[in-house]
């Protein structure tokens, strides 16, 4: 296939011979691809072939060679380095998410519980980084459950329950419910309190025995009839016995080794972490994604290891063991060499124990797949996909929605769904400035966009409303850079007015391509009308709290001698206007005086 040359051939002879980023953009403008490169003239021009005209180079891939059939503009950044190359590359994919880049997404952390030996009374905390000092010691990486072992250890042993404990002077409610020594107050042996210690970190090695142990805990509180507290430790012992264990290996040695493997069938990705501590697997995670024809492995590795260490020091450096070799491997060494300020050791084992290690996470990874049917979701998002001519399967969808009451207390919702399932700690709501609802939704939109650094786009993007929010927010992406699907769903106008009380009236979907209405009982329209249901719910709960509050706060200002900072010093000690309303006159009264007591009590009453 010819590509149209003026621009791209001027740009491609041009390029300098220096290490940066290059960006290749198709007809109307999208970003299709972001690469890095030691030296940028040489790495581009090798997708080309320039006589007897510009073309690509047919001993591309197939992925590639389709993408540069597409491209007909490209752009370049000069950096200092390839390892500058690299971390650029890196920022880009995820902000932008190119049609042709691999992007794996991981927006868990994986804690560490570590323990400060040089304190005389020492606690185990949870920490994600690296923490001063040359006496601490780590245990994890926890894919999952820190919390519950945290909270077993000071369940069963007689630990400094909290960090605020050893700055008072007085033994608390912990000492007198036999959950700790006190050292605050007496006298304790540190070699008393050490032995302690000692059983705590071996419990926290030994999951099972932990387990058994608050089982024992757990019989004895239901013989006191205290059920509830019987409860908590049956759901905790099921979270722990449930944490991801693939393997009790155990090498009998102290080798450490952070484990990864991709395997991949016609549909699917399945990855594999494996965290390997003191010679014993000590948790795991894996995800399963959706396979585009995007999809190269070495890049997949790449975005893999980058995006796990991320860009902090872990608290536990360990060798690294790959199921398989890749293209920048030397590259990505070097990175993680500067960020643990050490050098990183990257294996491709071919005999011995590591290789059973990566043979175990190929065989789970492979099991994933195996064992991972094609579900109801993947049938619904792939109608839609159909539907509404999307580009990418919808697994990660934001869905946004404002709320107002004549202009009053304007706020803006973001949900999130993730294959099918409503993220509820993803949820964000927006204050917002703008009086109108088409400046509203651009306020949101925009705030989201500005979080796209630190949190990616999704697949897909859900608004409340027409056309004209649709191309607004068209508009938005397309000016940020950026690319992910869109649709729109809005009620049928009657009588020139689309309210949701409007009887009859049916939801059309707005795309890209045109508006498409469907009948109500069309399971593709109801799919999208869930999503868009809790937006709408999410916004109008969020205004109604917010214009509650504004409601309590104007009618307090209207009152003789209350003063905005006497309101404010009211929110500061009660924290919130229903506290205050619930609070007694003589509770108000220690925060103010008796007379503004009387006069506040006066209104709410």
């Amino acid at each position: 296939m010819h590509i149209e040359p003026d621009a791209l051939l001027h740009t491609l002879q041009n390029l300098p011979h220096q290490p940066g980023v290059y960006h290749y953009f198709d007809a109307s403008g999208r970003l299709l691809y972001v690469g890095k490169a030691k030296n940028l003239s040489h790495r581009v021009k090798s997708y080309f072939r320039f006589t007897p005209q510009l073309s690509p180079n047919p001993t591309l891939s197939t992925r590639i060679l389709k993408m540069i059939r597409e491209t007909v503009s490209m752009h370049y950044i000069v950096v200092n380095s390839e390892h500058d190359a690299l971390i650029l590359e890196n920022s880009l994919i995820k902000q932008l998410k190119p049609k042709y880049n691999i992007l794996l997404r991981d927006d868990k952390t994986y804690p560490y519980i570590y323990i400060d030996n040089s304190e005389p009374y020492p606690r185990f905390e949870i920490t994600r980084k690296v923490l001063e000092g040359k006496h601490v010691d780590y245990y994890g990486p926890y894919s999952s459950g820190a919390r519950d072992l945290l909270d077993s250890i000071y369940e069963l042993f007689t630990l400094v329950q909290k960090a605020s404990c050893l700055k008072g002077k007085k033994a608390c409610l912990f000492y007198q419910l036999g959950k700790c020594l006190a050292p605050c107050e007496h006298e304790v042996d540190p070699k008393k309190y050490a032995d302690i210690v000692s059983q705590a970190r071996y419990m926290l090695q030994n999951r099972k025995e932990l387990a058994d142990a608050l089982h024992q805990r757990m019989m004895h509180y239901a013989k006191q009839l205290r059920f509830e507290e019987a409860q908590v430790l049956r759901d905790r012992i099921e979270r722990i016995l449930k944490m991801e264990s693939v393997s009790h290996i155990d090498l009998a040695d102290n080798s450490n080794y952070d484990i990864f493997a991709l395997a991949s069938n016609e549909h699917k990705i399945a990855i594999v972490r494996l965290f390997m501590r003191q010679g014993k697997i000590v948790s795991s995670s894996h995800d399963v994604v959706s396979k585009k024809e995007s999809f190269d492995r070495d890049e997949a590795y790449e975005r893999l290891l980058l995006e796990y260490y991320k860009n902090d020091k872990p608290p536990v450096i360990a060798p690294i063991l790959l199921a398989h070799p890749f293209e920048t491997m030397p590259l990505v060494s070097d990175h993680l060499s500067q960020l643990f300020e050490q050098r990183a050791h990257l294996f491709i084992p071919q005999r011995g124990d590591r290789k059973r290690l990566i043979d175990l996470a190929l065989q789970n990874a492979q099991s994933l797949l195996d064992n991972t049917p094609k579900e109801r979701y993947d049938t619904d998002a792939a109608a839609i996909a159909s539907l509404c001519a999307l580009e990418n399967l919808p697994e990660h969808i934001e869905v946004f929605d404002n709320s107002h009451m004549s202009a009053q207390a304007p706020v803006g919702a973001m949900i999130t769904c993730k294959r099918g399932v409503f993220d509820k700690s993803a949820y964000r709501h927006y204050h917002l400035e703008s009086r109108d609802e088409y400046a509203q939704m651009r306020e949101t939109l925009t705030r989201r966009i500005e979080s796209f650094p630190k949190n990616p786009p999704p697949d897909l993007w859900i608004l409340d409303g027409g056309a004209t929010l649709l191309a607004l927010a068209q508009e938005l992406l397309s000016s940020s850079g950026t690319y992910c699907d869109l649709i729109a769903i809005s009620k049928e106008k009657i009588d020139a007015k689309a309210h949701r009380a409007k009887g009859r009236a049916r939801d059309i979907i707005h795309t890209t391509h045109g508006p498409i209405t469907l009948p109500s009982d069309d399971k593709r329209l109801q799919w999208v009308q869930r999503l868009r249901d809790e937006a709408h719910r999410f916004a109008v709960s969020f205004h109604q709290k917010t214009k509650l509050k504004h409601d309590q706060e104007s009618h307090l200002l209207t009152l003789k001698g209350i003063s905005e900072a006497k309101v404010k010093k009211l929110i500061n000690y009660f924290g919130t206007f229903e506290a205050v309303r619930q609070a007694s006159e003589s509770e108000i009264a220690a925060c103010l005086n008796t007379k503004d007591a009387k006069i506040i009590k006066n209104l709410y009453n």
